[in-house]
């Protein structure tokens, strides 16, 4: 027992028992040595009554092993908060998602022959999934999209990392910053920043759509694609399903201290018990796991014995034949056993090393400017009327302020002063208000007054300050705005 490492095992909800079970039996077979430690998270631990879905033993177990083979998770309608697994992920700064897809020997898809083989790393915490969302009005709803610096080089460096571990030559960049210049836009920065870092590995930029598209097109020409939590959550899914769908999808969630190791569907409940449930996605989770750890021979007989049997065609599961007539799970883990110690004849394992992951500071993360300055405020109203009479209303009550009333927008179109043209409007108004000596630097005293003049006649939710750092503006014009 003194030699066995401690892992923390999580089996999950609805089919997750099934499948986690699967691949502990392989790892078992294969003669590695893990004593497991079982903990619980997701739909069970809601209905405990616990709003987070992660109970406190379950937190000091991952705390103490550093290692976690997870189930999928359920949140129930009615019960708990945020996504466990999100909690999770975020609890642990597991910053790196990293989803691997190759094409399976046996499983048949339109794609097939194509010799798909590419790696999605998503950024794992940040983003949308920062989860701040308020209602700025009751028919107005915002979600914040954080990006940090911090973050953006966690997740590029990762995947230059990631791609030498595995001999890989390429790695692509893909965001959306031709519309989010500030917040897609810094992880682009940062990823051309690092990249002449590795001059051995080929880098590009892409923006996500043409990347989707390229994806669909011809997929063969990605080899590791690094991008922002949506965008990677959304792109990992298709490319999934490129080699056969999610029940072929390992994953692996990446941290300087934590490793959190899944598959990314869904729970199933409908399944759960019947022994019909394809658990090729979290064996191969449990693969990129033994490699994590330095089982780097017994990862690749697991591999090589799952990749065996469904080359064989007995891992016709039911998410690939259909569940009436599908081959069970239990026969399909067996068969996985039986062929440890065989090779494909069509499917070669690659070359696996440990990954270096980023040097990372527990300090706060601050970027300082060379020069610094406050030029004016944005202030978003909640205002029943067309933007005409609101724009007439701020010119007023800013008469003798040193700000002016610059523009009005509307869902990010500029509607104040009225031009040619006349979009459909709601109730959300971000009124901009800059300081009318160009020259000069706005005070967080004559940002207040200026809140509190607007606040005497209108009904305010929001307020930014426009920021320039090193002579460069820290915010983004309205469309038609000058």
């Amino acid at each position: 027992m003194q030699n066995k490492r401690t892992v923390t095992v999580i089996p999950g909800d609805g089919i997750g028992p099934e499948c986690v079970g699967a691949a502990m039996k392989i790892i078992d077979a294969a003669g590695v040595s893990i004593e497991w430690e079982e903990r619980h998270a997701g739909e069970r631990v809601f209905k405990q009554g616990i709003p987070s879905g992660v109970p406190a033993d379950t937190i000091e177990s991952i705390k103490k092993n550093r290692v976690v083979l997870k189930g999928p998770l359920g949140t129930p309608v009615g019960f708990g908060q945020k996504s466990a697994n999100v909690t999770l992920r975020k609890l642990f700064e597991t910053y790196a998602n990293i989803r691997p897809v190759r094409e399976f020997p046996g499983v048949t898809t339109p794609y097939s022959g194509r010799g798909i083989d590419l790696v999605v790393v998503r950024e794992n915490v940040e983003d949308l999934y920062a989860g701040i969302e308020h209602m700025q009005t009751p028919g107005v709803a915002q979600c914040l999209k954080l990006i940090s610096r911090k973050g953006c080089e966690k997740i590029v460096r990762t995947a230059f990392e990631f791609a030498r571990a595995e001999g890989r030559k390429s790695v692509a960049c893909a965001t959306k910053a031709n519309i989010m210049k500030m917040t897609e836009g810094l992880l682009k920065k940062t990823f051309e920043e690092i990249a002449p870092e590795y001059p051995d590995i080929e880098s590009w930029h892409v923006i996500i759509d043409n990347c989707a598209h390229q994806l669909v097109k011809k997929p063969e020409q990605y080899d590791v694609i690094v991008t922002t939590n949506m965008n990677g959550d959304i792109i990992s899914d298709l490319t999934s399903g490129l080699v056969g769908g999610l029940g072929f999808a390992p994953t692996a969630n990446l941290g300087n201290d934590i490793a959190i190791f899944e598959a990314v569907h869904g729970s199933a409940p409908k399944y759960a018990g019947k022994d019909v449930i394809n658990p090729t996605a979290v064996i191969l989770s449990a693969v990129m796991m033994l490699r994590h750890i330095g089982e780097f021979e017994a990862a690749t007989r697991i591999e090589n014995a799952v990749m065996v049997t469904i080359e064989e065609g007995k891992a016709a599961t039911g998410d690939v034949v259909g569940y009436d007539n599908g081959a069970k799970t239990s026969e399909y883990t067996q068969a996985i056993i039986d062929n440890l110690g065989r090779k494909p004849a069509t499917w070669q394992a690659r070359d696996h090393q440990a990954i270096q992951m980023p040097t990372v500071s527990d300090e706060p993360a601050t970027v300082v400017p060379a020069s610094r300055r406050v030029i004016g405020a944005d202030i978003f109203i909640e205002w029943p009327q067309n933007a005409e009479s609101l724009g007439q209303s701020l010119d007023s009550v800013v008469a003798d302020s040193p700000f002016r009333l610059k523009m009005i927008s509307n869902r990010g179109t500029k509607v104040y002063p009225v031009g040619d043209t006349a979009p459909d409007c709601v109730d959300h108004w971000r009124c901009r208000f800059v300081l009318r000596d160009a020259a000069a630097d706005a005070t967080p005293d004559m940002v207040m007054a200026l809140l509190t003049q607007v606040a005497a006649k209108h009904e305010w939710m929001h307020v930014e300050k426009l920021p320039e750092f090193n002579g460069e503006a820290g915010y983004t014009m309205a469309q038609g705005e000058d």
